[in-house]
């Protein structure tokens, strides 16, 4: 199959070509004690996957999910960018997501094809079955938990679309040409689609274009060969910002698969990474390992903190550790896309509390009920935007004229700017727990929750965690006559939803507390929970 070459510079793959050719046998992605991709390998790779999705029928445009275990990192990259050569559409998922959650957004995203291993490909094609008309478009399950030479027919151009999905090992979707490729892609085209929590009971899929895709453009860089570590889920904003963002300042991007706290010192002392990002329950565990006080991390001259705000103290220990580097608790979300707020060296000890100022051509402003910006030093809700470059739900047109208003995403977070422009988070208006840099929506478990035919009613919420930051907490109405205990409702939980969104807490009431108007009061919800961990 012939290639073609790149050309638009404005899409973000098109920089992984540009290093293969500038530095093939440098490190584009490493693993920690996972092995490592150099650029030469990863295009190539990439640019032959690339070619056997077009062969397996994939068109310009179409969705193609990702499923792939976090020790399968080196995979997951190269099909991520092996999709944007094919002119597709990259939706990434969670590995700890149940099935009935996948079956969800495969259907929404119009998925027609999945690249899974281990229980994902079990997953896929049991939805397939179940839900034939919700799936009708799942052509291939690329199994990449085959192992190679399984006895699997390789793909023919005639097998496209149609009838039940087919199981197709990894090593047979790779062409044998590896030179460059891509299928033309226009910048408005899309890129990928993020699914994040929504309110509504069932998540929402955020549409990225390729011209929104990040605030760093592609570039010519000069190659340092420093190491930016991180641990951030693979199917999150934070995830995939790190498979291209790296090389396009000339530096190597390094994945932990599994967050430890010992091993990641211990990569630090050796490895001498210059960048590192953390989400604030992995602070927690550092701060609270034996080894942070006397640990060599005088190699890292960034640290950024992201997903959730986190203590000043914890930022003032961080930076005292780190004297020479840039320590900032940063500020962003998935539906605001290249919307950050950065810190410039010094001012998190400065301005305790703050996440920092909005990143040019970003702005940030504070609202009242009216949508009219607030004084500086007053809290109102926190709304952003990048002029010309908004993001909008995929296929939810309602959700988005709700959520952005003439550009301006509504975040849901109240907050304040002071006099200079540094942004402070006060708290969320979202009914949303961040459980270890994990958002989960509180109607979602409560849906699931009702579900069982013992409950009445429910409130979960997020109860403070010395280490996950928030964990969650269920308050149970059951129905009279009706029996079942914690361990029941979990067990009923998993089977709809991950692992780490089941309450880990439950209380059993005869009646939630509402007010006059019938809303239950999750304030006094909270309470009762702190209340029982303070008695004795």
């Amino acid at each position: 199959m012939s290639g073609t070459t790149p050309s638009h510079t404005g899409v973000q793959v098109a920089q992984l070509a540009a290093m293969a050719r500038l530095y093939p046998d440098e490190i584009g992605y490493r693993v920690v004690d996972g092995g490592h991709l150099t650029f030469r390998a990863w295009d190539a790779q990439s640019n032959r996957l690339a070619r056997g999705l077009v062969v397996a029928g994939v068109r310009h445009g179409d969705r193609i999910a990702i499923r792939l275990s976090a020790v399968n990192a080196l995979r997951w990259v190269v099909t991520y960018a092996a999709i944007h050569k094919a002119g597709a559409v990259a939706v990434p998922l969670d590995p700890r997501l149940a099935p009935t959650e996948v079956a969800h957004m495969l259907a929404h995203a119009g998925v027609v094809a999945i690249v899974a291993d281990d229980e994902g490909v079990a997953s896929a094609l049991s939805s397939a079955a179940d839900d034939p008309n919700g799936l009708a478009g799942l052509s291939v399950v690329v199994d990449a938990s085959i192992s190679e030479g399984a006895d699997e027919p390789s793909l023919r151009p005639e097998d496209g679309r149609g009838g039940s999905p087919r199981r197709i090992p990894w090593d047979t979707m790779f062409d044998d040409d590896d030179s460059e490729y891509q299928v033309p892609v226009d910048e408005d085209d899309l890129s990928e689609i993020l699914f994040t929590s929504g309110t509504t009971g069932h998540p929402k899929g955020v549409a990225v274009r390729h011209a929104n895709a990040s605030s760093v453009p592609n570039s010519t860089p000069s190659w340092s060969g420093d190491l930016w570590l991180h641990a951030s889920p693979l199917a999150t904003f934070a995830g995939v910002t790190f498979v291209y963002t790296p090389m396009k300042l000339g530096l190597t991007s390094v994945y932990q698969p599994q967050f430890d706290a010992g091993r990641w010192f211990e990569f630090v002392a050796s490895d001498r990474p210059m960048a590192v990002f953390l989400v604030p329950a992995m602070v927690q565990l550092l701060l609270g390992h034996p080894r942070f006080e006397q640990a060599d991390l005088s190699s890292i001259q960034m640290c950024s903190v992201g997903s959730a705000p986190l203590a000043p103290e914890a930022i003032d220990r961080l930076q005292a550790r780190m004297p020479d580097a840039t320590v900032s608790n940063n500020y962003g979300m998935t539906e605001a896309g290249s919307v950050y707020c950065l810190m410039p060296k010094g001012e998190a000890v400065r301005r305790p509390g703050s996440v920092g100022k909005p990143l040019p051509p970003a702005e940030v402003r504070c609202v009242d009920d009216d949508g009219v910006a607030v004084p500086p030093g007053e809290y109102g809700e926190v709304r952003l935007r990048i002029p010309g470059r908004p993001r909008e739900y995929f296929d939810d047109p309602e959700a988005t004229a709700n959520a952005w208003v003439d550009g301006w995403l509504r975040t849901g977070d109240i907050g304040r700017l002071d006099e200079d422009g540094y942004l402070y988070i006060g708290g969320r208006a979202k009914d949303v727990i961040i459980r270890g840099g994990s958002n989960i929506y509180a109607v979602d478990v409560e849906h699931v929750i009702l579900s069982h035919p013992a409950v009445a009613e429910v409130a979960v919420v997020g109860i403070p965690h010395e280490v996950l930051g928030e964990d969650v907490a269920a308050v149970v109405a059951l129905r009279p006559g009706r029996e079942v205990d914690g361990e029941a409702l979990r067990e009923h939980c998993l089977a709809s939803l991950a692992g780490y969104k089941v309450p880990r807490r439950w209380e059993f009431v005869d009646q939630l507390p509402r007010n006059p108007a019938g809303k239950v009061l999750k304030h006094e919800v909270r309470v009762r929970f702190v209340s029982a961990a303070d008695s004795p």
